[in-house]
């Protein structure tokens, strides 16, 4: 008689996964969120300053673009679901899901920006490509990730 592993698909988490858990090691997900913090993204972020209500970070509806687009994903409808069905576009949408009308959007209202952005990325590449490929770590000057909390003063010694 055959074993076959338990799919229990009801058992709920003790704790949550963080999304971080979810995707593995070297995914082009994370390779692009890594990209994205690289970036000059204060000409969008100026233009969400005096907003009554919260919006979605620029870095991270750009990493929903561009991951889309490295994937044939062009439609923010499509993109949208992506964030339901997909652990990658969770991931990059931090678990959230901005409907298609937010991406869309974002889209147009910086088209502009965008295509700057696009080829900033396009440019990046090589570069940490290579890094990457020559086991070395690839963060050159970096910016503070718009996602993370600032690094502690250095205390003095």
């Amino acid at each position: 008689m055959a074993h076959f592993l338990p799919a229990d698909r009801k058992t709920d988490y003790l704790l949550p996964p963080s999304m971080d858990d979810l995707l593995p090691e070297g995914h082009l997900a994370r390779f692009i969120v890594e990209l994205i913090d690289q970036l000059d993204l204060s000409l969008l972020v100026q233009q969400y300053a005096g907003r009554s209500h919260k919006a979605y970070h620029p870095a991270t509806l750009l990493a929903i673009l561009v991951y889309g687009y490295a994937n044939g994903i062009f439609s923010s409808r499509k993109l949208e679901q992506a964030t339901y069905d997909s652990v990658a576009f969770r991931y990059l949408a931090a678990g959230r899901h901005p409907d298609h009308d937010t991406l869309a959007t974002f889209r147009r209202r910086f088209l502009g920006e965008l295509q700057g952005l696009f080829v900033q990325v396009l440019e990046l590449c090589p570069k940490i490509s290579s890094a990457v490929q020559n086991g070395k770590p690839w963060d050159k000057n970096p910016r503070q990730s718009p996602h993370q909390a600032p690094d502690p003063a250095p205390h003095a010694t």
